[in-house]
């Protein structure tokens, strides 16, 4: 078995670069090493220069494979879910007549009680990453159950070991199928499916018994997720799976166990965290009555130590305008989650004024309030949220300030941005993630379009216009662009996992639908 030095990637290529604005790169070669990371990329390349590219690099027939792009594919990086729940997902599409306090207490609760069973949990959690994985997700921040056992087995499911990488003895031009079909693994970056810490105010079947046992299984789930391999990379910088301290949300942690997290996290800053916040009033006027000497929600968190630049809070629906400066000053990212405010009732995040104000975004599908684990869904239902807000606030459409978002409908090019480079600056890895650039990992998708119609949403008949994009005339590199910034658009609105054609993590296919 052989594993190639490079492997070149040569097509278009759509990268977000700023919330108003990305690339869109026709004829592009991009590089990744035997370890995953990408070396350079070079843009605008004639087929008829690679050859000569290469040799410029350096790179010869010994050294290099090439994975040419079909036409109506482009790369992109891989989905960053800021927020979701691996345990909730066998509740997809239920319990949406109910607001969050109720829908917990009789729809998830319950069935997150089932995973005290570690069979169970061996027979449900790998269909649950295929599904994440098939969707173009690369990262993903899990809630697992407050059960330790089972919690192993959903971090052993994702990190899941790779098959040896081989090299083929030829690659066909024509498609590129048969080469990735040699670059499988079965990988996912993720912040661990970390097991949540709530020890009050849940049924008398799923509560931890003390703070002290909540603790302790919270120290050996670290330590578990922390012996595992790095991966590709062959880093432990840059591991797969990243431990997560996950207090559920204020509600179900007494003081004595907060205050524990604090020392727990105060002692190791390069702990994520991760929580709920401001989802729901009436979980906010409880949370009030559960901590009267805090002047607000994120003062709790504040409080205990919980707030800083690697902390993600959900929802964050309802926050008070010195909450926002709190979050701000404190550098924490929030993960916005527009389907599950949407079904559970919750209420829509004025996610534009908090852009504005500075604050780190990402996106999150939150399933099961969520119904979906695609985050293409979320960046739709992100549109529309962003366009209510925009219809209540400024109803005349009255213009906006360039640069600004508040009470306008998020475009296209911040759409991407959340779903992927903010999510990336959310988790703190966009120096490894979030874009493609030399130095960060190939976490990316091959996305094909060709399917998408220009008159419905389902398989059908390619836009004649989708078949002018061109990589080999410099004249109609405008065009092609224009062309390409369609695609993505056509992707966005209208394209689910069918049109995820390769998924890549750390350099190694993944999933997508050209996976064996």
């Amino acid at each position: 078995m052989f594993t190639p030095t490079i492997t070149v990637y040569y097509g278009s290529l759509i990268n977000p670069t700023t919330l108003t604005s990305y690339e869109t790169i026709t004829g592009c070669l991009i590089a990744v090493n035997a370890h995953g990371n990408i070396d350079w990329i070079i843009h605008d390349v004639k087929d008829s220069s690679i050859q000569e590219t290469l040799l410029q690099k350096g790179l010869f027939d010994v050294d290099v494979t090439i994975v040419p792009l079909q036409e109506g594919q482009f790369i992109m990086p891989g989905f960053v879910d800021t927020h979701t729940h691996a345990p909730q997902v066998p509740n997809t599409g239920t319990g949406y007549q109910s607001e969050l306090l109720d829908w917990l207490e009789n729809f998830t609760f319950p069935m997150e009680a089932n995973f005290q069973d570690v069979d169970f949990a061996k027979k449900v959690y790998p269909s649950i990453i295929k599904k994440f994985i098939a969707s173009g997700t690369t990262t993903c921040c899990y809630y697992g159950t407050l059960h330790l056992e089972s919690n192993k087995v959903l971090t052993d499911i994702v990190h899941s070991l790779a098959q040896t990488l081989s090299r083929p003895t030829s690659v066909d031009w024509r498609t590129l199928t048969p080469y990735l079909n040699k670059l499988q693994a079965h990988r996912m970056d993720a912040l661990s499916p970390q097991k949540c810490n709530m020890d009050r105010n849940c049924p008398s079947y799923y509560i931890e018994p003390s703070s002290s046992r909540s603790i302790s299984d919270t120290q050996a789930f670290i330590s578990y997720v922390r012996s595992l391999s790095p991966g590709p990379s062959n880093n432990p910088g840059n591991p797969l799976i990243y431990p997560v301290v996950t207090p559920r949300f204020a509600i179900s942690c007494t003081n004595e166990l907060l205050s524990s997290l604090k020392t727990l996290v105060h002692l190791d800053t390069r702990l994520h965290i991760q929580t709920h916040i401001s989802e729901n009033m009436k979980e906010v006027e409880y949370t009030k009555e559960l901590y009267p000497d805090c002047e607000h929600y994120a003062g709790v968190y504040d409080s205990y130590g919980l707030l800083r630049n690697n902390t993600i809070l959900a929802h964050a629906i309802w926050l008070q305008e010195k909450e926002i400066d709190l979050v701000k000053e404190r550098e924490v990212g929030l993960s916005h989650c527009p389907t599950s405010n949407f079904n559970l009732r919750s209420g829509i995040a004025p996610i534009g004024k908090y852009l504005d104000r500075g604050v780190k975004i990402g996106l999150g599908t939150d399933v099961s309030g969520g119904f979906s684990a695609s985050m293409l869904v979320a960046m739709r239902n992100a549109s529309i949220a962003s366009t209510v807000v925009a219809l209540q606030n400024n109803p005349t459409n009255a213009p906006i300030e360039e640069g600004k978002f508040t009470n306008r409908q998020l475009p296209l090019a911040t759409l991407l941005y959340l779903a992927t480079k903010g999510g990336a600056e959310v988790c703190v890895l966009d120096h490894q993630i979030g874009s493609l650039e030399p130095g960060k990992s190939f976490d990316a998708l091959i996305v094909d379009v060709s399917s998408i119609s220009s008159t419905s949403k389902w398989p059908g008949d390619v836009d004649p216009a989708l078949r002018k994009i061109s990589t080999t005339t410099s004249s109609l590199r405008s065009s092609s662009r224009a062309i390409l910034e369609g695609l993505l658009e056509k992707f966005v609105f209208c394209g689910d996992d069918r049109n995820v054609f390769a998924v890549f993590v750390q350099g190694k296919l993944i999933g997508g639908t050209s996976y064996a």
